[in-house]
Formats: C-alpha cells, sequence, structure tokens
C-alpha cells in the first residue's frame, strides 16, 4: 500500500516540474507509505511515490518502468491475481525483473492497454505515463478502495491519492469548499465521485480509466457492475449449491488477500458475522495462529466486546483490544478528518483511527476486514426496510403489514420504530413512489437533507436549483430498472455509500493513518459478481438478511454469533461532544468568527443546536438527526479550519531512494 501523486505538464510553454513539488508531495504522503519515496521527472511530467513494503520487499521500488523506460507506473494498492497475470504475460515473451504486482500493469499494459484493467481482481489506484506519445492514464478500482484526485490548474494537472498532496505541490492552487461536494454529503453521507468537497478539485470515479493525451480526455470502464434482467447471467442453482459456491469463492478470496504479502497478515474482529467468517478463513488459509484486533466502547451501547471474545477464543488468535471513551473521540477528531478530508455525519471513523493504531504499534501492516459483505449479501436495516415498505405500499390501508418495521433497529436507544404511531408516519410516507428508481434509499435521503436547516443564506444560495436525487437517478445504468428491488437497492448502496464514506471515511483513510493496508475478501471481483448473480431470496430470505453467508459460516463460526441480532458498527455520537472537559478546538470552529468565515452554517442555526445537545449531558438520548447534525456541522468546520484557513497545507520533505530524473540541464 502506497501514495501516489505527481503533475503533468499540459502546455509546452511551461517549464519541467520541480523535484521540490514532488518531495512536498511524498512528504504529504508519509503516512501513507513511510517505508521508501522515489520520484521520476522528464520535461512534461512528474511522479512521486510514497511506499508501504508489502510485497517484493527488496526490489517493489516505484516509480517503475518497462524494460526500455518508455513506460512509467506509480501505483497505490494490490493486484491480487498478479502472479497469474505474470505467468500470463511471460508466455507472450514479456521479461520480468522483480517478483511485484506493479511492474505486472506495466507489461500487461503493454500488452493490452487500458483493456488491462478488466483483467485485475484488486484494489488499485495507478498513474501510468506512455513517453512515446506522451499519453497519461489514471485507473481506480471498480469499488472505490483506493482514492485518487486530480485538480487542473495553471496549465498543469495535479493527481494525487489524497487532496493534502495536490495542496502541498502548489500553493497557489485556489483553496476552498465545493457547496455541491458539500450538499452531497449532507444527503447522501459522502460526496459522489467525480464531485469532491474542494473547488477545483475532481475524483476519479470507482471502476473508471482516465486516458489524458494532448489536450484531451477520454474515459471508459474498468468493470462494471451488473446484475441479472430477465434471468439472464442469473445463479440457477438451488441454495444448497449456492452456500457450496460461495464458500469456496470467499476461501480463495481470502486464501489471495492472506498469502500473497511478504509480511504478517492480521485480521479485524467486529463480534459480527462478516468480520468472524473472514477470520475464520484467514486462520484456515494461513494455518497457524495470527492477530486480531477489536474495538471496545466505555459505551455499553454500542460494545461488542463479549462476542469478539468469543471469536478470538473459537480461533485462538493472538488478540488486541483497544478501548474507546468518548473523550477519546472528542480529542481525536480534529486528525480524523484532516485524514478523511471530507465532513462526516458519524463518528464511527474515530474509534477506527485508533483501531489502526493498534494494529501498526503491534508490527503488523495488513488486516482483512469484512467490509463489504452487507453490500453484497444484503446485510444492512435499509434492505429490510425496504423490502417492508414495498410490501405495506402494495396494501397501504393494512394495519398489520407496517408493523414488521417493528422487527428493525434492535439496537438503537431511540429507535425510529419504537413507537407504532410515529413508525407509521415517518415509515410510510411516499409509499405511492414504490414503483420509483431510489424508493429503498428515500428515508434516508430526505432524514439527511433536513440537516440543511443549518445552512447559511449564503450556502443556500449557491446550492439553489439543483435536486441531487433527481440529478443521479437520471445518471443510473440503463437496466436499472429491470434489476430487482433488491438489487436496486444494492446498487445505490454501493454508489452513494460503500465508495464514499465505508471504504474511505471509515477504511483506507482510518488505515493508512497509521500506515496500515487493510483487505476486503467480499469485495473480490468473483465474490461480488458472484453474489450479484444470486437471487434476492438468497441474500433477503423474507427479513432474514445474509441468509446464505450464515449457511456459510455454520460451521466456521459459533453459534451465538450466528444468532445475534444484526447490530452494525456504531459509536458515540453527539454524546462525544458535551461535557465538562471539552477540548478546546470546539469551541474555536464553533464561534461565531470561524461559522462565518467557512460561510457554510447559520450562526444563531449552529449555536442552538450545540446550547440544546450540552442542556442534555452527558446522560442525555440524542435523536438521529441531532447526532448527524452536530458531528455534520462540526467536522464540516474542522476541515474548513484544516486545510482552508490554515493556508497553506504544507507537506514535509522526504528523502528519496529512488530518483530518476530525465530533465536536461
Amino acid at each position: 500500500m502506497c501514495g501516489i501523486a505527481g503533475i503533468v505538464t499540459l502546455r509546452d510553454d511551461l517549464p519541467p516540474v520541480s523535484t521540490e513539488q514532488l518531495l512536498e508531495m511524498a512528504g504529504a504522503l508519509r503516512h501513507r507509505g513511510p517505508d521508501e519515496f522515489g520520484i521520476y521527472r522528464d520535461e512534461h511530467l512528474g511522479l512521486s511515490h510514497a511506499r508501504l513494503s508489502i510485497i517484493d520487499l527488496a526490489t517493489g521500488q516505484q516509480p517503475l518502468s518497462n524494460e526500455d523506460d518508455t513506460l512509467w507506473v506509480v501505483f497505490n494498492g494490490e493486484i491480487f491475481n498478479y502472479i497469474e497475470l505474470r505467468d500470463e504475460l511471460q508466455s507472450l515473451g514479456h521479461r520480468f525483473r522483480t517478483r511485484s504486482d506493479t511492474e505486472v500493469i506495466v507489461h500487461a499494459y503493454e500488452a493490452w492497454g487500458v483493456r488491462a484493467f478488466e483483467r485485475f481482481n484488486g484494489q488499485w489506484a495507478v498513474a501510468l505515463w506512455d513517453t512515446r506519445d506522451r499519453t497519461f492514464v489514471l485507473a481506480r478500482d471498480p469499488f472505490g478502495v483506493r482514492p485518487l484526485y486530480v485538480c487542473q490548474h495553471a496549465g498543469r494537472l495535479y493527481f494525487a491519492s489524497e487532496v493534502k498532496a495536490i495542496f502541498a505541490a502548489d500553493h497557489t492552487i485556489p483553496r476552498a469548499l465545493d457547496p455541491m461536494g458539500l450538499d452531497q454529503v449532507f444527503t447522501f453521507w459522502a460526496p459522489l465521485a467525480p464531485q469532491s468537497v474542494f473547488q477545483g478539485v475532481s475524483e476519479v470515479e470507482p471502476g473508471i480509466v482516465r486516458v489524458y493525451r494532448r489536450g484531451t480526455v477520454s474515459t471508459s470502464w474498468a468493470m462494471a457492475r451488473a446484475y441479472p434482467v430477465d434471468g439472464e447471467g442469473a445463479f440457477a442453482g438451488s441454495l444448497d449449491e449456492a452456500v457450496v459456491v460461495v464458500r469456496e469463492a470467499l476461501e480463495k478470496a481470502t486464501e489471495l488477500r492472506m498469502l500473497r504479502a511478504d509480511v504478517p497478515v492480521g485480521s479485524y474482529l467486529s463480534g459480527g458475522l462478516d468480520s468472524s467468517l473472514v477470520a475464520a478463513l484467514g486462520l484456515r488459509a494461513k494455518g497457524e495462529k495470527f492477530c486480531t484486533f477489536s474495538l471496545r466502547f466505555e459505551d455499553a451501547e454500542y460494545d461488542e466486546t463479549t462476542y469478539q471474545r468469543l471469536m478470538a477464543q473459537h480461533l485462538g488468535s493472538e488478540h488486541r483490544e483497544v478501548l474507546v471513551s468518548r473523550g477519546d473521540i472528542a480529542r481525536l477528531f480534529p486528525d480524523v478528518i484532516a485524514h478523511t478530508e471530507r465532513p462526516v455525519l458519524r463518528t464511527a471513523p474515530a474509534p477506527l483511527y485508533l483501531l489502526s493504531k493498534l494494529v501498526h504499534d503491534a508490527g503488523i501492516k495488513v488486516v482483512l476486514t469484512g467490509e463489504g459483505a452487507d453490500e453484497m449479501f444484503a446485510g444492512y436495516d435499509l434492505f429490510r426496510e425496504a423490502k417492508v415498505r414495498r410490501f405495506w405500499a402494495r396494501q397501504p390501508s393494512s394495519r398489520l403489514r407496517p408493523r414488521l418495521l417493528e422487527r428493525l433497529y434492535p439496537y438503537l436507544a431511540r429507535s425510529p420504530v419504537a413507537q407504532r404511531a410515529i413508525t407509521q408516519q415517518f415509515f410510510g410516507q411516499h409509499l405511492s413512489g414504490w414503483r420509483q428508481p431510489g424508493f429503498g434509499h428515500d428515508v434516508r435521503w430526505r432524514t439527511t437533507s433536513a440537516l440543511g436547516r443549518l445552512f447559511s443564506a449564503e450556502h443556500r444560495e449557491a446550492i439553489a436549483g439543483r435536486n441531487l436525487r433527481e440529478e443521479l437517478i437520471a445518471d443510473l445504468p440503463e437496466d436499472f430498472s429491470r434489476w430487482s428491488s433488491l438489487a436496486q437497492d444494492q446498487y445505490l448502496e454501493v454508489r452513494t455509500l460503500l465508495s464514499g464514506y465505508i471504504l474511505s471515511s471509515q477504511g483506507d483513510r482510518m488505515l493508512m493513518a497509521h500506515s496500515v493496508e487493510g483487505r476486503f475478501p467480499f469485495l473480490d471481483r468473483h465474490v461480488a459478481a458472484l453474489a450479484d448473480s444470486l437471487p434476492p431470496s438468497y441474500k433477503l430470505r423474507v427479513l432474514d438478511e445474509k441468509h446464505v453467508l450464515k449457511r456459510v459460516a455454520r460451521d466456521l463460526v459459533p453459534a451465538e454469533i450466528l444468532a445475534r441480532p444484526k447490530q452494525p458498527y456504531r459509536a458515540p455520537d453527539a454524546l462525544s461532544f458535551v461535557g465538562p472537559e471539552l477540548p478546546e478546538w470546539i469551541d474555536d470552529v464553533a464561534s461565531d468568527r470561524a461559522l462565518a468565515d467557512a460561510g457554510v452554517f447559520n450562526a444563531s442555526a449552529a449555536r442552538q443546536l450545540l446550547a440544546k445537545c450540552r442542556a442534555r449531558g452527558t446522560t442525555g438520548q440524542f435523536s438521529n438527526a441531532d447526532n448527524m447534525a452536530v458531528v455534520g456541522m462540526l467536522s464540516t468546520q474542522v476541515l474548513h479550519d484544516r486545510f482552508i484557513r490554515r493556508h497553506p497545507v504544507s507537506g514535509v520533505r522526504v528523502t528519496p531512494q529512488t530518483v530518476v530524473d530525465k530533465v536536461a540541464v
């Protein structure tokens, strides 16, 4: 795992990129790759790389080239099927100097061009430079596991794994929060690529290959998601047969991620089905003891220690834990947002920041996690909620059908289904649109969009005239309406939340903050394709979520974990920012001066929100809306403080181990 960055000169009258700029970019990404640094520079481009050594420790330095130095690459991620690809490329006559997956990318591009990315099974952000015709290629994996940003300014194209590296490269690049990006966060929980929360900065879309050639840009799909239409592409076997093939696919995916590393691999253990199953398969692949890591909470509502320790004992793993308090979350929150580089509506990333530190301190560079299981195999309550609402919508006058909603959200202290009359009023809105795209996410989007009440008049004016939901629906795949209802809901969950929040704010950014690589067996290309092909009833059987996975795990996971109700990972939200002893940064970023400087929120509304929460105290219960409003407002203000007010953000100079300089002196 690494950090990549660079600058492409788009005009012939500009001087070459400076070495100092490339080193500033590497320094800004040093947390992603502290082991080695490398740069490449010619008359038209500069590449920068910060390396976390995982595969081919001795000879995997980057930037890396082909045999005649005409094709150069910097790469962040892993291509898990690189050995098979290398064998195929060698049979075609390609000669390799290293055992790294990075070199496979170079030769694969030589052999197959941009179609090479269709063959990759992994998680990647890649930048390729073909000196022969001055073609520059950027590519990102289909789920957006690895981040990649671009910014065009003053005749140059800047790219980097994180925005801070772009800002570090050139202090003349304007810095401002983008109203549309913020509006997407306060609707979908995350900006939707290519939109970012910074003006002038865009995010390369998951699954996209961008080709820049002499002033033109073209894009293509590396791998498009597809669900069965009229039975075509559907899994035709029985449920028992599905259990067998899903298990085989998961075993293979976990084995690839467990064994294709030259360093020890551990596993996160939340106490739920997904991480427990991955850890069990990881142990089988390794065949010996390995390390597991868990979060504990001082607040009992969020704590899953009993199940974590049960699974660790079942595995016989070397188990480590970190105990998280509300005070820890408040103290670390600004650093967390400096890594997310976007506002968040939950504090959940903060404990994961501490968890990756625990992994790093244990000397482990790679961990398996269960992320992606809920999206691929329909594990979220949102999917069950949408199914009940569609069932209810067919007989909207029924008194019994909406009572099925009472089976949802048992883990919430203030559950939206706790009071029957309120439940039916809340979930009964817009039932007539149950056949329309986006119906399954309507409740979430309405709830989150209501946070717009906090916006300032200026911000409201900046986003006026745009309907984000309509824009998203207009950009859906051509066959979307022909997919099953569950497939539609799954696609939108992946599109709006998985890449932008789960794999970013909670995933890559918190892991790489402490130089730890996450690997996700459930997002293996073959596992994902198989999951997409399964009949909806194999995944969501009546209201039993991830049904096929539970069958897969029967002999691998203790019965107590299989039988426990779904409890998604959460952390104390507004509760973390109330109490007698709070860090000074809260009052600083929420001051009238700071609010006016950012211009996003109405100062009076923000003050009232914080006063309301503080009045309820540390024992009070906060509504879902208040939790999101407090966290969203504070994280936005921290983001403005760290990236805009403290202009400029600068990297730390590093010493490169690899320097290739082709600029004529």
